[in-house]
C-alpha cells in the first residue's frame, strides 16, 4: 500500500501553518480487566497501515517541507509479556514509510514546539455518526486541545479522507478480491454441508472456520445466518434457530483480510433444491442484481440503481399477483441496493448520492422479503466501478440457482 502517496495527497489539501493530529485510539474498557476488541481508527490505519492502539499521527506544513511523525508505545516487557508483542520502531518505519518515530511519551513535548511554532489551523478526525454514539476518541483530542489552544481553529479532515477513501487504488482492489475469494471458499464450504435440521449458528461456523483457516482477519460483520422467516429480517443476527426442510437460509457475510471488507449475500435452499414458489422470486431478485451490473459505472449516481432496481422488483412482483401497483412493492423490498465498500462494509462518502468514479467499489444487493410465504431472498455481489461499465469482483461465488442445486447435490 502507498501510505506515503496518501499522506501527501492529504498534505496538498491542508492549509498552510497547519498540523493534522489523529490517534490510533485506546481499548474500550467493559468491565473490571475485560476489554472490547480493538479496531483501530479507520482514517489512520487509511495513512498508515497500522492497526494497534495507543499510535498517533502528527502531520505538518508549516513553511518548510512538510513534515510527518509518528508517535508509538516503547516496548515494555512486562506488557509484552501479558499483551503481546508491540511494533518496532524499525517495522514502523518499513510498514509506514515514516522515518521519524517517537514514544509516546515525548509526544506533548514535541506539540509544545509545534504549537510554539506559529500554528493557525489544527486538523483532526471529527466525524460522528449519529446522535447517540458516544463520543470518538479523537473527537475527545480535539476538545482537549481546542481547550488548552483556544485561539487555534479546529478542522475536520475526515471529509478529505472520506473523498480519497471513496477511490480505491489498485493495492486496495488487490486485497479486495482476495477477501472475496475467502468468502467464496467458505460458502463452499457453506453448501457442502447444509442440510436439514442444521442450526443457524452451525452454517455460522462452517463459513468462519474456513475464513479463519484460510488466514483472513476474520469477518467483516458479524455474520447473517437466516433460516425460514427469519431471512425476512434485514439484520438477523440471533443465528440460533434450526434450518428446516423445504426452507432457504439467506446468509449475509463476509471476510476481512488485512483490513479490507468483502460483503456477499447468498440465498440457498437447506434440502439443496428451490421450491417452484422459491424458485419464482429468487429469478426475479436475480434479474434485479444482474440489471444492476450492466447499468453501473462511472457518473451514474446509487439512487439511479436504486430506482431500476425497485423498477425489475415491482415488475416481478406484480406477475407475482403480490401487489398491484409499482410503488407497492416497498412492502417487500425496503432497503437500498447500493452502498460503498473498503476498510468500513458500509464504507465512508464525501456525499449523499455523488456521481460514482472509476475506482469505487459498491455493492449490489436486491432482495424480497415476503413474511406471508416465509420466503426471504438476498443476492448481493461486489462492484468494481470502471469509465466504460463494472467489473464484478464477485463473479466467481455462483448465484444461478441450477448451478447451486448442482453444487449441492455433488
Amino acid at each position: 500500500m502507498n501510505y506515503k502517496g496518501r499522506r501527501e495527497r492529504v498534505f496538498e489539501q491542508m492549509e498552510e501553518r497547519s498540523a493534522l493530529v489523529l490517534f490510533s485510539g485506546t481499548e474500550l474498557h467493559v468491565s473490571a480487566d475485560e476489554y472490547a476488541h480493538f479496531e483501530a481508527n479507520r482514517n489512520f490505519f487509511y495513512l498508515t497501515g497500522l492497526r494497534r492502539e495507543h499510535m498517533i499521527l502528527v502531520m505538518v506544513k508549516n513553511g518548510a517541507a512538510p513534515k510527518t511523525m509518528l508517535f508509538i508505545e516503547e516496548a515494555d516487557p512486562t506488557a509484552v509479556r501479558w499483551t503481546g508483542k508491540r511494533v518496532s520502531v524499525e517495522e514502523a518505519k518499513e510498514l509506514t514509510g515514516i522515518e521519524e518515530i517517537h514514544f509516546l511519551d515525548s509526544f506533548v513535548g514535541q506539540v509544545n514546539r509545534l504549537m510554539g511554532g506559529g500554528l493557525t489551523t489544527l486538523y483532526f478526525d471529527c466525524n460522528r455518526y449519529q446522535w447517540d454514539d458516544l463520543p470518538d476518541y479523537n473527537a475527545v483530542k480535539a476538545r482537549e486541545f481546542a481547550a488548552r489552544y483556544p485561539g487555534v481553529p479546529i478542522r475536520d479532515i475526515y471529509p478529505t479522507l472520506a473523498k480519497m477513501r471513496m477511490q480505491k487504488d489498485e493495492d486496495e482492489i488487490a486485497v479486495m478480491r482476495e477477501a472475496i475469494e475467502v468468502t467464496d471458499k467458505a460458502l463452499q464450504n457453506v453448501m457442502s454441508r447444509l442440510k436439514p435440521g442444521k442450526k443457524e449458528y452451525q452454517v455460522q461456523a462452517d463459513f468462519e472456520y474456513t475464513v479463519h483457516s484460510l488466514g483472513a482477519d476474520g469477518v467483516a460483520f458479524p455474520t447473517i445466518a437466516g433460516s425460514g422467516a427469519n431471512g425476512t429480517m434485514l439484520h438477523y443476527g440471533t443465528n440460533r434457530d434450526t434450518c428446516e426442510d423445504n426452507t432457504l437460509v439467506l446468509l449475509d457475510l463476509g471476510a476481512k483480510v488485512r483490513g479490507y471488507c468483502a460483503d456477499i449475500t447468498r440465498t440457498y435452499p437447506v434440502n439443496g433444491k428451490y421450491s417452484p414458489r422459491q424458485r419464482q422470486v429468487y429469478e426475479i431478485v436475480l434479474k434485479a442484481n444482474r440489471a444492476v451490473v450492466q447499468a453501473a459505472r462511472a457518473g451514474v449516481r446509487l439512487s439511479e440503481l436504486q430506482k431500476l432496481c425497485s423498477d425489475v422488483l415491482a415488475q416481478g412482483c406484480m406477475e407475482l399477483g403480490l401487489i398491484e401497483k409499482p410503488e407497492e412493492v416497498r412492502k417487500y423490498y425496503m432497503h437500498g441496493v447500493s452502498h460503498h465498500l473498503g476498510i468500513d462494509v458500509h464504507d465512508v462518502t464525501a456525499g449523499k448520492d455523488l456521481p460514482l468514479s472509476a475506482g469505487a467499489v459498491i455493492t449490489d444487493e436486491p432482495g424480497l422479503y415476503i413474511d406471508e410465504w416465509e420466503i426471504g431472498i438476498r443476492i448481493e455481489d461486489d462492484l468494481l466501478i470502471r469509465e466504460d461499465g463494472c467489473e464484478v469482483l464477485s463473479e466467481a461465488i455462483i448465484r444461478d440457482p441450477d448451478e447451486i442445486e448442482a453444487f449441492m447435490k455433488q
